[in-house]
C-alpha cells in the first residue's frame, strides 16, 4: 500500500454503536451492572478459596486465577467503554489504546492456556487419583500458572508493539467499542502480511492447541469415569470437573462462534452486540457456573457467608 504524508495519530475514535444513541444509556446501565456482578462474584471466589482451607488445592488455585483475570481483564475495557458511552466524544488516547489491547489481549490468552492447564489438573486427579499429590505439587502448579501469564501477556506485548509501530492512514476511526487487534489493522497504510502471520500462528498456540489439550484431557477423563463400577463414583468425578467443562463450552463456544460467523455490513451491529456479550457476560457467568456445579464451593461459600452475618449481629 502507498504512503501518504500523514499526521502522527495521538488519539483513536471508538464509534461502535454510536449510530443508536437511544442505546447509550440502556448500555450504559447494562454493563455497569454486570461489570459490578463479575467484580463481586469473583472476588468472592477468590476470598473463599484463600478462607477456606478445604479450597488449598490446584484446583481452586487455577479457580482464583481465573477469577483474578476476569477482574482484570473486563477491568481494562469496561471502564472506558462506560465513559464513551455517555460522552460525545468517544476517543481514547493513543497510549490508552495500546494498553487497552495488550492488557485484554494478553489476558484473552492467558485464559486460554489457563484452562487447558486445568483440564490438566483433572485429568491427574481422575485417572491417576492417587499419584495426583505427587504430580500436581505446589511447586509444579505454581509455576504452571505463572507460565499461563508469562506466555500469554508476551504475546500480547509483541503483536501490540508490532501493530502500533506501523504507520496509520490517518484514519483513527474505530468502529468498534474497544480498541481490538483486527480492527486497529485496518487502519494501518503498509504492509500487514507480517502481523497477520504472526497473528495466525499465536491463534494456532493460544486457540486451536489448548482446545486440542482440552479435548484429549476429557477423552481420558470420560474414559475413566464410564470404566468406574460405582454410580457415586461416576458422580463424584463427573461434578469435579462438570463445572470446568461448562466454562470451557461458554469460553471457546462464544469464541467460535464471534470470530467464525461470516461478516457482513448487513450484521456489523449483532457482531458488535456479540462481542460486547462474549467480553462481559463469560467473566460474569464464571464464578456462578463453578457456586452452582461445585458442593465445596457452595459449603465453602455458606460457611463465610454466615461466619460474617454472625459477627456483624455481636
Amino acid at each position: 500500500m502507498k504512503m501518504g504524508n500523514y499526521s502522527a495519530v495521538t488519539e483513536f475514535f471508538l464509534v461502535g454503536l454510536s449510530q443508536y444513541p437511544e442505546l447509550q444509556l440502556f448500555l450504559f446501565m447494562l454493563c455497569l451492572i454486570m461489570y459490578v456482578i463479575i467484580l463481586l462474584g469473583n472476588s468472592l471466589l477468590i476470598i473463599i478459596s484463600i478462607l477456606d482451607s478445604r479450597l488449598h488445592t490446584p484446583m481452586y488455585f487455577f479457580l482464583g486465577n481465573l477469577s483474578f483475570l476476569d477482574i482484570c481483564y473486563t477491568s481494562s475495557f469496561i471502564p472506558t467503554m462506560l465513559i464513551i458511552f455517555r460522552s460525545e466524544k468517544k476517543s481514547i488516547s493513543f497510549i490508552g489504546c495500546a494498553l487497552q489491547m495488550v492488557v485484554s489481549l494478553g489476558l484473552g490468552c492467558t485464559e486460554c492456556v489457563l484452562l487447558a492447564v486445568m483440564a490438566y489438573d483433572r485429568y491427574v486427579a481422575i485417572c491417576n487419583p492417587l499419584r495426583y499429590p505427587i504430580v500436581m505439587n505446589r511447586v509444579l502448579y505454581v509455576h504452571m500458572a505463572a507460565w499461563s501469564w508469562i506466555i500469554g501477556c508476551l504475546n500480547s506485548l509483541v503483536q501490540t508493539v508490532l501493530i502500533m509501530l506501523l504507520p496509520f492512514c490517518g484514519n483513527n476511526v474505530i468502529d468498534h467499542l474497544t480498541c481490538e487487534l483486527l480492527a486497529l489493522l485496518k487502519l494501518i497504510c503498509s504492509d500487514i502480511s507480517m502481523n497477520v502471520l504472526i497473528m495466525t500462528v499465536a491463534s494456532i498456540l493460544f486457540l486451536v492447541v489448548p482446545l486440542l489439550l482440552i479435548f484429549i484431557s476429557y477423552v481420558f477423563i470420560l474414559s475413566t469415569i464410564l470404566r468406574l463400577n460405582s454410580t457415586e463414583g461416576r458422580k463424584k468425578a463427573f461434578s469435579t470437573c462438570s463445572a470446568h467443562l461448562a466454562v470451557v463450552v461458554l469460553f471457546y463456544g462464544s469464541a467460535l462462534f464471534m470470530y467464525m460467523k461470516p461478516k457482513s455490513k448487513d450484521t456489523k451491529t449483532i457482531d458488535e452486540i456479540i462481542g460486547l456479550s462474549y467480553g462481559v457476560v463469560t467473566p460474569m457467568l464464571n464464578p456462578i457456573i463453578y457456586s452452582l456445579r461445585n458442593k465445596e464451593v457452595k459449603e465453602a461459600m455458606k460457611k463465610v457467608l454466615s461466619r460474617h452475618f454472625h459477627s456483624r449481629k455481636i
